[in-house]
């Protein structure tokens, strides 16, 4: 099968590779992918910010039908999942123990470390699967992974207050999650991005949400959360902090940035953070969608072949849309890699 892999560390370099379909062992399965988003870290791994172990297929926010196990009696054959992204840790580490396998420092992920979703089939544990409701489309389900990332830092613990009035940096994908989930918990949300943000703070309007770009006048908050990875939103949220906010940071910038740190400390300002999704959160993010507190439907920007790759990326790159998913089952000539 062709497979979307980061062939050798050098930045910016992907490529259509062939690779043999993958056989589970007792306590893993292959999902057959119908639904794979592209993610920042995805970019941030095709040009080398980010760790990874090539030669690898990226991919990591996958849904798709279990379709092989390892054992002959597994009652997952057939079912529709989502994928936790870790793809191994080592269970014995302090976190690990805390049920934080999130934060385990032998985590290979999926996508990164091993094989990914950007190819009609991947492997995975059994420990690492959730059953999707019939109701929820396997393309937006590709959502359920980043939206838990939302949930962990978030949720667990509780950042947000009923009341609070929410500044959210960056109309992505990550910062529309954010800010579903932010008004789910009570908040007055705003949504800033910049003037080259323009449908995706439209899509943000049309979520109910209060939407500015940097250059129109913006209030002070209680509580912030960083989604664009960039300098510029991070000093804008400690700037509209009040004394005695709080930062909840969720982008990743991909490189050391430059930013106003003393503010933290003349505000009295807390931080926070996290990375990745944990069980518990996968959970938290079904009942989200289920209760209709958070759309992921509206975040789809389009739905893509995988021969179709490059553009989505471009366009994920570029800012124009918002979530790209690489549906690997979708018919199409998908052009072979040189010989």
């Amino acid at each position: 099968m062709l497979a979307l892999r980061k062939p050798g560390p050098e930045p910016g370099e992907l490529a259509l590779q062939e690779v043999a379909r993958p056989e589970p062992s007792p306590g893993q399965v292959v999902v057959q992918v119908h639904g794979a988003g592209i993610c920042g870290t995805d970019l941030h791994i095709m040009e080398g910010e980010y760790p990874s172990e090539p030669p690898v297929t990226l991919g990591h926010e996958v849904a798709g039908v279990v379709v092989r196990a390892g054992t002959a009696d597994s009652p997952w054959v057939g079912a529709r999942v989502g994928v936790e992204s870790f793809f191994s840790t080592d269970d014995t580490c302090p976190m690990c123990r805390a049920g934080r396998r999130n934060l385990c420092p032998e985590r290979r992920s999926i996508g990164s470390f091993e094989d990914g979703g950007f190819a009609p089939e991947v492997l995975v544990p059994v420990r690492n699967l959730h059953r999707l409701p019939d109701a929820l489309d396997l393309h937006a389900a590709a959502l359920l992974e980043p939206l838990g990332c939302v949930v962990n830092c978030l949720l667990d613990p509780p950042r947000i207050n009923a009341g609070d009035r929410v500044l959210v940096t960056g109309p992505g994908t990550l910062g529309l999650l954010a800010a579903q989930v932010a008004r789910s918990c009570g908040g007055q949300v705003t949504v800033v991005g910049t003037s080259r943000d323009g449908a995706r703070l439209a899509v943000a309007r049309d979520l109910g949400f209060e939407a500015r770009t940097v250059e129109e006048s913006i209030g002070d908050v209680e509580r912030a959360i960083e989604c664009s990875g960039s300098a510029a939103g991070l000093t804008l949220c400690l700037e509209r902090l009040l004394p005695g906010g709080h930062l909840v940071q969720i982008g990743l910038f991909g490189r050391p940035v430059s930013v106003p740190l003393d503010l933290l400390c003349s505000k009295g300002l807390s931080c926070s953070s996290d990375i990745a999704a944990p069980a518990s959160a996968w959970q938290r993010a079904l009942a989200l969608v289920a209760s209709g507190e958070v759309e992921l439907d509206a975040l789809i920007t389009e739905v893509v072949p995988l021969r179709d790759w490059r553009r989505a990326f471009d366009s994920s790159r570029t800012a124009d849309g918002l979530k790209y998913v690489i549906d690997p089952q979708l018919p199409g000539e998908v052009p072979l890699p040189p010989s």
